[in-house]
C-alpha cells in the first residue's frame, strides 16, 4: 500500500504541487516568524549582555516629585563613596533625555521617542567606554557635543561643524567635537544620541552635581552579589541597584515579551492560511479519489481492506506534506531574512548576529505541515474506503449523486445561529468582555457557514446566473449551472475565498468606521488652527508656552496641561488651560453651569465622571496638590466629555503653582486669518524652528489618527494575502476537477456548435461565479463582525456611528471576480484544447 501511496503521488504531480503550494506557504509563515523572532531574540539577549558585560552593579534613582525637592538624584558625593567601596574598580554616573538634532533640511533625525541624549563621563585615561570614538573626541566643554556615527552621516556634519540640538528647551548650536560608535538601543532602534559635556547634560537633565544612574564596575574576582549589598547601604533609600547579570536577564525577559505579541500575531496569520488550506487539500485528495474510483474499486476487489485503502490515502497525503514541510521550511528561513532586512530598512535596527536556526522552527513546520496535511485528506480517505468492489465494473466517472443534505444544513444552521447569536450578545455587552464573546461567536459562525455553504450555494448563484446569462448567453448559462452541479465542491473553494474576505471586510469596516469617528471627533471638537506638541512625546516646558503666547497673530493660546489632584485619597488627573481661551480652542458644551468658572479657581467636570462621582454645580471639593498643599475648589460646570481634554479642567496657573516643572503635552493656537503657511512658519520661528517641535493643523491631526489606523489596514491585508493565494490555488483545483470530470460533456457541446472561445468563456465564468459567490458570503459575514466589535468600544468614541466602505467593498467583489479569472486560466485552455471526438469516447 505504500508503494501504490508513492506511485500516486509521482502519477499527480500536476494536482499535488498546489497541494503542496497551500501547505508550503503556511508552514514558511510558521518556521519564518519562528526563526525571525528566535534571531532578532538572541541578537537582542546578545547586544543586552555585551552592554552589561562589564557592569557589575547598576544604580538608578528617580524619586518622586516630593523626593526629587530634596535629592533629585545620586550625587557626585554618592557615587565618590560607591568608589572608595573593596571590590570597586570604578564608578560612573549618567544622565539622559530627549536630544535631537535635524538634518540639512531641518527634519529631525530618527523616530522621535528614539532621539536621546546623555552625557560624558570619562575615566582616568579621559575615556569613556561606552562611546568608541571613530573620529574627534568627546566634548569637554560647555558648547561642546558629540554624535553616534549614523545620526552624522545621515545630517552630513563632520567634526568642527555647528550642530543645532532640540530639547525640551529652546533650540541651541554647538560645535561637533568627536563621532562615536555605541551599541546603546537608542541607537539600534533607528534614533540618535547626542552626547553633552557632563555638567550640561545635568543641567539639562537633573541638576547639576546630580545623575540618574551609576555604572560600578568591579575589580577582578569580586562577588558582584556581595558588592550589591554594599552598594545599598551607601545609596539613598529612594535609589535601586542590580546586578549587571539580574539587569541583563531582565532586558533579555522584556525583549521577549516583547516579541512574544509579535510572534503571536504572525503566527495567527499563518494559522489563518493553514485553516484556508485545508480547504484546498480536502478539495484535491476528493479530486484523486475519483480519478482512481475504478483502481482503488479493484483494490477491494482483490482483497485490500476498507483500512488500508484509507491508509493508503493517509500515507499519500503525508508525503506530500513532508515535501510540502520541507520547502515552507527553507522559504521561511528566507522569510526571516527578509523580514530582519524589512525592519532595517525602516530604520528599525537590528542588532548583527547570526540567523538562529532551532530545533524548535524545523520540527513545527514538519508537524504543522505534515498534520494539517493528513487532517484534510482524511474525510477523502474514508470516503476513498467505502467504494464497493462492484464499481469496477461500471465507468469511473459515476454521476454525481444528490444525497440529502438535510443533516448537514441543520448541523449547520444551529452551530451558525449560536454563533450569531454569541455576536449579538457581545456587541450588547461591550468592553472586552464583549469582544470575547464575540471571538467565540466569530469562529463558531465561520464554522457554521461553511457547514452550510453548500447548501447556499444555490440560492446565491441563482441570484448571480441571470446576469451571466444577459451578458454572455449560454456560456454563462452552461458556468452558472456548473457552478451548483457539485455543491460539496463549490462550497469548500468558496469557503476559502469566504474566510479570506470575513477577516478583510471586518478590518476594513472597523477601520473605516472608527476613522470617520475620529475624523469627525477632530473637526467637531477642535476649533483651534493649531495644535503644537514634542516629536517624542514628551511634554513642552512653560518657555514654550510662553513663546507661543508672544507669536504676532496669535488670537487664543491654550496648554493641555497634565497636572493631578488627590481628592479622598484618590489621584485625579485634570487639564490645565487657559480659562477663557480654551472655549475658543476646543468645543466643550456645557450641560449646566459656566466655564468662565475657571478664571475665580473653580474647575469645569466631564458629564461621565460628575454622575459617576455625584458631583453638581456649587459643590465645594477639598483636596490636596502635589506639594502636599490642601484647598478647596468648586465644581462651576459640567460639559459633555471630550476625548482632547481629561474628565476634570482647571486654570493652568493653579496647577503649575504645586508643581516644579509643568508637563504639557499640547498646546493649542488660534491665529488671525486662520491656518495658512505664513502663520505655521511664525509658530516655528517663535519656537526658534525647533525640529523636534511639530506644528500641525486639522488636517495633520485628522492624519495623525486615520494614518495609523490605514497603516495598519494596509499591513493586515498584506498578511492576509497569502490566504488568498492559497484559496486561488483552491479555485483552479475545482475547475481542473469540473473540466477533467466533463470531458464527455465538453466533446459533446463542440460537437453541437460550442467553438473553442465559449468553451473558455464558460469554465471562466464558472470560477468567476463561485468566486463571487464566496466573496458575497465572505463580505456579509465580514460586515455583521465589524459592526459587531465596533459596538464593543462606541461608548468610549463620541460620534461613533457605522460606516459602510461601499467603494472598498466594491473593490473587494471586483477583485473576486479578478481571483475567478486569473485562477481559470490554465483549466480554460485545457477544456479548449479537448480534441472532440477523444473526449466523447472518453468513460
Amino acid at each position: 500500500m505504500f508503494r501504490t501511496a508513492l506511485r500516486n503521488v509521482l502519477a499527480h504531480k500536476a494536482r499535488l504541487l498546489m497541494t503542496v503550494l497551500a501547505v508550503m506557504l503556511g508552514v514558511a509563515f510558521v518556521s519564518g516568524t519562528l526563526v525571525f523572532t528566535d534571531t532578532l531574540s538572541q541578537a537582542f539577549r546578545n547586544q543586552s549582555a555585551k552592554s552589561y558585560d562589564d557592569v557589575a552593579v547598576a544604580v538608578n534613582m528617580y524619586p518622586s516629585q516630593e523626593e526629587a525637592a530634596k535629592t533629585p538624584g545620586l550625587s557626585q558625593a554618592v557615587l565618590d563613596k560607591v568608589a572608595k567601596l573593596d571590590g570597586v574598580a570604578s564608578v560612573t554616573g549618567r544622565v539622559d533625555g530627549f536630544a535631537g538634532v535635524p538634518d540639512k533640511n531641518g527634519k529631525l533625525i530618527g523616530v522621535g521617542w528614539s532621539n536621546k541624549g546623555t552625557n560624558f563621563a570619562p575615566g582616568a585615561d579621559g575615556k569613556d567606554r561606552a562611546f568608541d570614538f571613530t573620529t574627534g573626541a568627546g566634548p569637554l566643554q560647555d558648547g561642546q557635543i558629540a554624535l553616534d556615527r549614523e545620526t552624522a552621516t545621515k545630517g552630513g556634519y563632520k567634526v568642527g561643524d555647528t550642530v543645532r540640538v532640540a530639547t525640551n528647551g529652546p533650540v541651541k548650536e554647538y560645535t561637533l567635537s568627536g563621532i562615536f560608535d555605541t551599541e546603546d538601543g537608542a541607537v539600534q532602534a533607528g534614533g540618535s544620541l547626542v552626547v553633552f559635556d557632563n555638567s550640561v547634560a545635568q543641567k539639562q537633565y537633573v541638576k547639576e552635581g546630580f545623575y540618574r544612574d551609576a555604572i560600578v564596575v568591579a575589580k577582578p574576582g569580586t562577588d558582584a552579589d556581595k558588592l550589591l549589598d554594599e552598594v545599598l547601604k551607601v545609596v539613598p533609600k529612594a535609589a535601586t541597584a542590580q546586578t549587571g547579570q539580574a539587569l541583563a536577564d531582565q532586558q533579555a525577559k522584556d525583549i521577549e515579551a516583547g516579541l512574544g505579541a509579535l510572534k503571536q500575531v504572525l503566527l495567527g496569520f499563518a494559522g489563518i492560511a493553514l485553516f484556508v488550506g485545508v480547504f484546498l487539500i480536502a478539495n484535491t485528495f476528493t479530486m484523486l479519489v475519483a480519478q482512481r474510483t475504478r483502481e482503488l474499486a479493484l483494490m477491494r476487489a482483490v482483497g485490500a481492506s476498507r483500512k488500508q485503502i484509507t491508509r493508503s490515502v493517509l500515507a499519500e497525503a503525508g508525503l506530500v506534506g513532508l515535501v510540502a514541510s520541507a520547502v515552507g521550511y527553507g522559504l521561511g528561513i528566507g522569510l526571516a531574512v527578509v523580514l530582519r532586512a524589512g525592519m532595517n530598512a525602516f530604520d528599525l535596527k537590528v542588532p548583527g548576529g547570526p540567523l538562529v536556526l532551532g530545533t524548535t522552527p524545523l520540527i513545527a513546520a514538519l508537524s504543522v505541515g505534515v498534520l494539517i496535511t493528513m487532517f484534510a485528506a482524511w474525510l477523502p480517505g474514508r470516503r476513498a474506503a467505502k467504494i464497493p468492489p462492484v464499481a469496477a465494473m461500471s465507468s469511473v466517472h459515476a454521476a454525481a449523486t444528490t444525497k440529502s443534505l438535510v443533516v448537514r444544513n441543520s448541523i449547520g444552521a444551529a452551530i451558525t445561529a449560536l454563533g450569531a447569536v454569541l455576536i449579538v450578545l457581545g456587541a450588547g455587552k461591550g468592553g472586552d468582555d464583549g469582544r470575547m464573546f464575540i471571538a467565540g461567536g466569530a469562529f463558531t459562525t465561520l464554522i457554521g457557514v461553511i457547514v452550510l455553504i453548500p447548501l447556499l450555494s444555490r440560492p446565491v448563484i441563482a441570484l448571480i446566473r441571470p446576469l451571466f446569462v444577459g451578458l454572455f448567453g449560454v456560456s454563462g448559462k452552461l458556468a452558472g449551472l456548473n457552478a451548483v452541479r457539485n455543491p460539496r465542491r463549490t462550497g469548500a473553494t468558496a469557503s476559502a475565498l469566504a474566510i479570506g474576505l470575513t477577516l478583510v471586510t471586518g478590518l476594513t469596516v472597523l477601520g473605516t468606521t472608527v476613522g470617520a469617528a475620529l475624523d469627525k471627533m477632530t473637526t467637531d471638537q477642535i476649533r483651534a488652527d493649531y495644535m503644537i506638541s514634542m516629536a517624542s512625546g514628551e511634554g513642552m516646558n512653560e518657555a514654550a508656552l510662553a513663546a507661543i503666547e508672544k507669536t504676532p497673530g496669535a488670537t487664543a493660546v491654550s496648554p493641555q496641561l497634565a497636572g493631578w489632584f488627590t481628592l479622598k485619597g484618590k489621584d485625579v488627573s485634570a487639564s490645565g488651560v487657559t480659562p477663557g481661551d480654551i472655549e475658543k480652542l476646543i468645543k466643550l458644551s456645557t450641560v449646566k453651569g459656566s466655564l468662565s468658572s475657571l478664571g475665580q479657581g473653580g474647575i469645569a467636570v466631564a458629564e461621565k465622571t460628575a454622575t459617576k462621582q455625584g458631583w453638581k454645580v456649587g459643590d465645594t471639593l477639598p483636596v490636596e496638590f502635589g506639594d502636599k498643599k490642601k484647598g478647596k475648589v468648586t465644581v462651576g460646570a459640567i460639559f459633555e466629555d471630550s476625548e482632547f481634554v481629561s474628565p476634570v479642567v482647571i486654570d493652568a496657573k493653579t496647577i503649575t503653582a504645586h508643581e516644579q516643572q509643568s508637563y504639557i503635552p499640547q498646546i493649542f493656537v488660534s491665529m488671525d486669518g486662520g491656518a495658512s503657511d505664513a502663520n505655521e512658519k511664525a509658530l516655528a520661528q517663535a519656537m526658534g524652528d525647533n525640529p523636534a517641535i511639530t506644528v500641525m493643523d486639522k488636517k495633520d491631526i485628522r492624519d495623525l489618527f486615520g494614518g495609523q489606523i490605514n497603516l495598519l489596514l494596509n499591513i493586515m491585508y498584506g498578511l492576509l494575502a497569502m490566504a488568498l493565494i492559497i484559496a486561488i490555488l483552491g479555485v483552479v483545483n475545482t475547475l481542473a476537477m469540473s473540466v477533467f470530470e466533463r470531458q464527455q460533456e465538453i466533446g459533446m457541446l463542440r460537437a453541437i456548435g460550442l467553438d473553442r472561445r465559449r468553451v473558455k468563456r464558460m469554465v471562466r465564468l464558472e470560477a468567476v461565479v463561485i468566486s463571487l459567490f464566496g466573496a458575497v458570503v465572505g463580505i456579509g459575514l465580514g460586515s455583521f463582525l465589524g459592526w459587531a466589535i465596533g459596538e464593543t468600544f462606541k461608548s468610549s468614541l463620541p460620534g461613533y456611528a457605522l460606516v459602510l466602505p461601499w467603494d472598498r467593498i466594491g473593490i473587494f467583489l471586483v477583485l473576486a471576480g479578478l481571483v475567478g479569472v486569473l485562477a481559470s486560466l490554465w483549466p480554460a485552455r485545457s477544456a479548449a484544447k479537448l480534441n472532440m471526438l477523444t473526449a466523447i469516447k472518453t468513460e
